[in-house]
This record gives structure tokens, C-alpha cells and sequence, in this order.
């Protein structure tokens, strides 16, 4: 468990480290202005701890500044400030914005500092923020004092980890629909429903003498099973979910020379791989992340699978195995203008308990290929010219068909889950509005459907965050980057 405290003023480095037009230190915290005011002089004499909120202003990064008595407002003489009585040393030209508690990210006071990017001046701005009173933030802890705070809830600020992570526009667009609330709203409408229920049904056992009026068992037992309904809606799309989020790992495999590489080339839509007419050119695995109908896919061009003549060939054909056996999906291509060969018979064999999407390649030459025998094995196969980019779009297609099960789009109004906390939660509290719902068949008292609806909701609690461990929360918030 990480021990720290909350109330501590924090800072960190907020865009990634290396050459940009733009860094930012993000200070948060009740000392936040006054750390601030030490270390900027801006144009027009004021200090941050008087800016309005939601205000940005012009200014220097200076060490060592102490006001002069008379006045803090600087005479600019080519673009450098002098209005300190001692030697200062400036750190950089900058950009400071500052947002007042509440509305803010956190809800507490945060002053950002947008420097030139170059790791130098972030580094050094960020050194002079901890040398005047702030400490390094934790992993996530910004987003971890806006859930505290009670400015988003836990499903939110996991979506904020999605966000920075997403690799397609589909994952983004999943990210944002949590952090706008989506799921949360969802969630507490169910949640609204149990504690109706369960107000009813303990109202009636705790008071059975009192005139609380007759438990309508039907009406529940109906109100229960709509409710199942909805989690296992919600459920049924966390697969779809899921691809969005994570992704799936694709192998283009195949004996030497049938066009694997050009094949790479023509998803990325760019020159990747070196492709040349003499078998055995790919000697290594090559990995790519490409968007295919909003799909991330991490997409592997493996060297050709043959008797290894050295021993460069072997390490190389084990690493394409090894590749092939945990891939997701095998993109399995053969050599339109040849005749299929004991290679690829072998590799046929090889491949039968795998996902295999076949693909018969070079189909703008003359065709040899035995294209009955491949149709006949395989359902679904794609004719291309990788070289050409014929059928590439139909390759793509088939892919996120063969993924989605058929569907290539979410259905409208579904709320998507990607997050496996979330996934496990819901399949749980699925399971006790069964149990709750079956209780009357088999006779059972009110008291247990209210043991089964009051576990129910402590799963719909936790996704929320309403119930909490600090083990999860730190588990949760460790996979942030330190500046969010």
C-alpha cells in the first residue's frame, strides 16, 4: 500500500518527456499559488496567488526572486525580467494558467506552467517547484484526488487511463463515453431500482405488524428479471468492448517468397518490411500497430517457415512459432502462382486449432494454385495482390468480421465495458439478481431476496467506487503515468 499524504502539495511533469513546442508542470494543492508566486514574474507585475481562475498570463520562471519592497513590477529590457533585488537566475519563458478550487480538475487549487519542451527547462522548472515546498506526485495521483474529491467516480477515472492509452478512434470514442458518465449512469439507474425494491421488502420484514401494504412479489420478481436483462446486454458487448480497448495480436504466416511482407507493406500503408524476389529475405519477426475498422492489431510478419539451413534460420523460424502459437488471429497466405507444397500442407496441419483467416496471394499472375483444395478447408478465403493492393479493403473486412462475429459496428445505444474489473463485477452481481429473482420459485422468504439484491449491489458499488480498498485503488492508479 503506498502511504502518503493527501493533503501534501504535489507537482510532476505532465506531457511526455523529450523535444516538443510545449511542456507543462501541473502544480495541485492548497500551497499551489503561493509555490507559484515564488518562482514567477510575470509582464504586468502581478502574482498567480491574485490571477482570477481560468486565466493564463506571460511571464518568466526566475530562482532566487525576491520583490523589491517598492514594487514587483519589472522594467523589461530585451525580453528579460528585472524585477528582483537579488541575482536571479531565469529558467524559462512561459505560459501560466491557474484554476481555483473547486472547478478544477482535482478540485483543488492548480497552477500549470507551460514550458518549451525540451527536458532541460521541465526538468529544472520541475526541480524549483519541490525546492519550494510541493513533492513528486504518486502514479495517477491527480486522478485519484479528483475520485476522492468526488468529482468523478472510479468507472470515470479508469476511463481517463483508457483515454491515454486508446490506439484507434474506437477505443477513444469507448474512453470518452465512460468519462462523460455513460456507464456510471447506467449503473446507478439499476442501483436505484434495488434500493426501491429492497426498501420495500425490509420495510415489510422488519414492520409485518404495521399497514406497509402488501408486497407485490410478481412486480419484483418482473423488475429483477428486467434488470438481468440489462446486465446481460451489457456483458454480451464486453468482448466487442475488449478488442476495442486491447486490441488482438495478428500473424501473417507462410512458406518463404508467397508475399508476407508485401502484405505487411500494404496494411500499414508504407514501406515496413524489405521485400525482394529471393525467398527467406524476412529473417526476424517484424511487429506493427494497425488500425483496421477500429480495431487495434498488433500485426506480426514472421519469417518463412522451413528447414533451417543455420543457425540464424532457426532462432528465426522458433521466434515465428513462438509468435504463431500465441497469436489471436493467423493470417495464413499462399502463393496464387504456384502450387501448393508440402510446406504449406505442413503448415495447414500445423494451424488447424488456430483462428486462420486464409488469404491466396499474387492473384495478378498467372494462377496455379489448387484454389479448390484451399476452399474446401478453409470458410471465407480472400483472393489479393498485396503487390498490386487489390482486395486489401475485402482482406480488412474479413478480418473485423471474423473478430466482431459478424458485426463491424457496436449496436446503437449500447453501453460498451472493455475494463475486466468492470466485466467480473457485473457478471457477479448478474448472479445474484438470478438467485434473487428464482427465490420465490422455490419458496423462499423475503430474507433472502434481500441477501441476494444487497450482494448484487455491493459488485454495482464497487465498479462505482461507493465501497473501496486503498490495495485497489493504489492497484488501479499505479498504472498511471505520475503526471495524471
Amino acid at each position: 500500500m503506498v502511504i502518503y499524504d493527501l493533503n501534501d502539495t504535489i507537482a510532476a511533469i505532465s506531457t511526455p518527456v523529450g523535444e516538443s513546442g510545449i511542456g507543462i508542470v501541473r502544480i495541485n494543492g492548497k500551497d499551489a499559488l503561493a509555490i507559484a508566486d515564488k518562482m514567477f514574474v510575470s509582464k504586468d507585475g502581478n502574482k498567480p496567488s491574485d490571477f482570477k481562475t481560468y486565466t493564463t498570463h506571460y511571464g518568466w520562471i526566475v530562482s532566487s526572486c525576491k520583490p523589491q519592497a517598492a514594487s514587483r513590477k519589472p522594467e523589461i529590457k530585451n525580453m528579460q525580467p528585472e524585477a528582483c533585488s537579488l541575482k536571479q537566475e531565469i529558467i524559462d519563458e512561459v505560459i501560466l494558467t491557474v484554476m481555483r478550487a473547486p472547478r478544477s480538475y482535482t478540485k483543488e487549487d492548480i497552477v500549470e506552467i507551460n514550458c518549451h519542451g525540451g527536458i532541460v527547462a521541465l526538468r529544472r522548472v520541475l526541480e524549483l517547484v519541490l525546492e519550494n515546498g510541493a513533492r513528486l506526485a504518486e502514479p495517477g495521483e491527480f486522478t485519484k484526488r479528483a475520485f476522492l474529491n468526488g468529482r468523478i467516480d472510479l468507472t470515470q477515472a479508469e476511463a481517463v487511463l483508457d483515454i491515454i492509452r486508446a490506439k484507434t478512434q474506437s477505443s477513444l470514442k469507448i474512453g470518452l463515453e465512460q468519462l462523460k458518465g455513460g456507464l456510471s449512469a447506467k449503473i446507478n439507474k439499476i442501483r436505484k431500482v434495488l434500493l426501491d425494491i429492497l426498501s420495500v421488502l425490509e420495510a415489510n420484514i422488519d414492520f409485518p405488524e404495521e399497514d406497509t401494504g402488501s408486497v407485490n412479489l410478481k412486480g419484483i420478481i418482473e423488475q429483477l428479471n428486467n434488470i438481468d436483462k440489462e446486465l446481460k446486454a451489457i456483458l454480451e458487448n464486453a468482448r466487442y468492448g475488449r478488442i476495442l480497448r486491447e486490441g488482438i495480436s495478428a500473424v501473417i504466416c507462410g512458406r518463404p517468397n508467397v508475399g508476407k511482407s508485401s502484405l505487411l507493406n500494404a496494411l500499414l500503408k508504407q514501406e515496413r518490411s524489405i521485400v525482394t524476389s529471393i525467398p527467406g529475405t524476412t529473417r526476424d519477426t517484424i511487429e506493427e500497430v494497425i488500425d483496421i475498422k477500429g480495431i487495434p492489431i498488433r500485426i506480426v510478419d514472421t519469417a518463412g517457415i522451413i528447414e533451417p539451413k543455420d543457425l540464424v534460420e532457426k532462432k528465426a523460424i522458433q521466434r515465428s512459432k513462438k509468435c504463431i502459437d500465441l497469436a489471436d488471429l493467423v493470417i495464413l497466405l499462399f502463393d496464387g502462382s504456384q502450387r501448393l507444397t508440402q510446406e504449406d500442407n505442413s503448415l495447414i496441419s500445423r494451424l488447424k486449432e488456430k483462428t486462420i483467416l486464409a488469404v491466396i496471394n499474387k492473384i495478378d499472375l498467372k494462377q496455379k494454385v489448387e484454389r479448390n483444395k484451399i476452399f474446401k478447408i478453409f470458410q471465407g478465403v480472400i483472393e489479393i495482390s498485396a503487390k498490386k493492393l487489390k482486395n486489401i479493403n475485402l482482406l480488412e473486412d474479413s478480418i473485423a468480421k471474423l473478430l466482431y462475429n459478424g458485426k463491424v459496428t457496436a449496436p446503437a445505444e449500447t453501453t460498451l465495458i472493455s475494463n475486466l474489473r468492470h466485466i467480473e463485477a457485473i457478471k457477479k452481481a448478474q448472479g445474484f439478481i438470478k438467485q434473487a429473482a428464482n427465490s420465490s420459485d422455490k419458496g423462499l422468504s423475503l430474507e433472502f431476496i434481500t441477501v441476494d439484491i444487497k450482494d448484487a449491489l455491493l459488485y454495482l458499488d464497487g465498479i462505482l467506487g461507493r465501497r473501496f480498498s486503498e490495495d485497489l485503488l493504489d492497484k488501479i492508479f499505479s498504472e498511471f503515468c505520475i503526471g495524471k
